[in-house]
């Protein structure tokens, strides 16, 4: 309550009013206001338009109700109660930014994030999902403070660009490894990876649904991802693993009320966390960083489409709408989930006419819907997610193409970050090399300028990871 009314009585860093246009006014409008006829008409939308733009924005988000479940019950919670938290997560973050800010964005867990958070802490350094979830929590807190300051501008001034790149480009080449496990095209052998047996049909099914997926979305339909998966799982009702068990389980029924995963909400282990403090400190700095980016570069890029900013560039309500993010953030770790973002997917349903909270409203009820869908989304196999996972973690290399080739401090990071992460798969000594090679190559280039004070506390942060890290190997 008290981060909405911190939220509720600041301003903006811009100068727009309610129907989005340079004014002066730095709130949107009462919610009995907000809507109506005449509002919206001067948002330049309708009430129909807000319909059909949220039914397309939840088309679009939609497969990450059963894709983050897919890769964040390898930390150890069951795919089930993941999916209603995922679920529950998508509503209310989505609600809150519909409510709070007037936009039509809408929050879901992050891809990349997730695999950080049950893969690389929670797997690979041991951490406990309680204390991963309070590294979640802090990380959304930092944000929230942030997002009623000004100081969220001079940190994205700070922190160098090439290292944000390689971050992106890593996480995006790990989901899209993740992937290919999961649906048997790499195969792990004590000679190293290889290609999945071709005479295994399992196999054969995710080349194709990887294959064709991206001529669904080149075509442009609807939910394409979404479609890729419901067509996956129903071809995987025919065929059949090596024992004979089908990879698509027979439904026993499709709707149900939803059993709440009471044993996630506020499993939070402070004390814990603060025993690890400096094993886990690092990796909250990096949620904090990631949400902080990811909400800065999805809103300015989703919102600008959507003709929401000033003359000056600044977003329509941009202090609610980063207060949004991070309170999403906040929320979600106290129901169980890693960290909740803004997703740049709700582009869609702003091509589609979307320009208000009220197309939020109406995604954010049809999250509200699949809570009772769970029993039909509990048979999606880890094989019809595949392709869906190897895409976006391919449509996340999209940022390589901004890397700079005329610098050495601006190509060498990223693409250090690029090759680490693939090889070995550890996206926290990607992000260390990035952000040491970083700032050595501007030592030696003598560019003290570029030495901000946000890159020295991440090197020394970085620094006391890597010690402990091989003080336990």
């Amino acid at each position: 309550m008290l981060a909405w009314r911190l939220l509720s009585s600041a301003g903006m860093d811009g100068t727009l009013l309610e129907t989005h246009t340079a004014t002066g006014r730095d709130r949107p409008p009462p919610l009995h206001l907000r809507w109506r006829r005449e509002a919206l008409a001067r948002a330049g939308t309708s009430a129909g338009t807000e319909l059909i733009a949220g039914l397309t924005t939840f088309g679009a988000i939609s497969y990450v109700i059963v894709v983050n479940p897919t890769i964040v019950s390898a930390a150890g919670p069951d795919f089930h109660s993941l999916l209603i938290v995922t679920a529950l997560v998508c509503m209310i973050g989505t609600l809150v930014m519909a409510l709070l800010a007037d936009l039509p964005v809408a929050l879901a867990p992050g891809m990349g994030v997730n695999a950080v958070f049950a893969q690389t802490i929670v797997v690979r350094m041991g951490v406990p999902y309680p204390t991963a979830l309070v590294m979640v929590l802090i990380g959304g807190a930092l944000f929230l403070l942030l997002a009623v300051t000004r100081w969220r501008g001079k940190i994205i001034r700070g922190f160098p660009e090439p290292v944000l790149i390689g971050m992106q480009g890593g996480i995006g080449l790990f989901i899209a490894y993740l992937g290919l496990v999961n649906g048997g095209l790499v195969v792990e052998t004590a000679h190293g990876p290889h290609f999945g047996s071709l005479s295994d049909p399992v196999v054969l099914l995710v080349l194709a649904g990887l294959l064709l997926t991206p001529v669904v979305m080149a075509a442009e339909l609807p939910g394409a991802l979404l479609l890729s998966i419901i067509a996956m799982t129903v071809a995987g009702l025919f065929i059949h693993h090596a024992g004979g068990k089908p990879v698509t389980p027979t439904p026993t029924h499709y709707v149900d009320l939803p059993r709440l995963p009471t044993k996630l909400f506020f499993d939070l282990d402070f004390r814990d966390f603060a025993h690890r403090i400096v094993q886990v400190l690092p990796v909250t700095l990096y949620f904090f960083i990631n949400d902080f980016f990811s909400a800065s570069s999805t809103l300015i890029s989703v919102l600008r489409r959507a003709g929401l900013e000033d003359a000056h560039g600044h977003i329509a309500y941009e202090r609610r709408a980063y207060g949004a993010d991070a309170l999403a953030t906040v929320i979600g770790a106290c129901l169980g989930s890693s960290t909740v973002l803004a997703y740049v997917e709700s582009a869609a349903g702003v091509e589609a006419g979307g320009r208000t909270g009220l197309s939020g409203v109406v995604a954010a009820t049809l999250f509200g819907l699949t809570l009772f869908l769970w029993p039909l989304m509990t048979i999606i196999p880890p094989e019809a997610t595949a392709p869906v996972l190897i895409l976006v973690g391919v449509l996340m290399l999209d940022v390589v193409r901004t890397i700079d080739c005329s610098t050495p401090e601006s190509m060498m990071p990223p693409l250090l970050m690029l090759l680490i992460a693939v090889v070995t798969t550890d996206l926290m000594m990607s992000l260390c090399l990035g952000c040491f090679s970083y700032t050595l190559i501007v030592i030696g280039r003598r560019r003290w300028s570029e030495l901000t004070p946000m890159l020295l506390g991440l090197d020394a942060a970085f620094v006391l990871y890597l010690l402990l890290a091989g003080a336990t190997a």
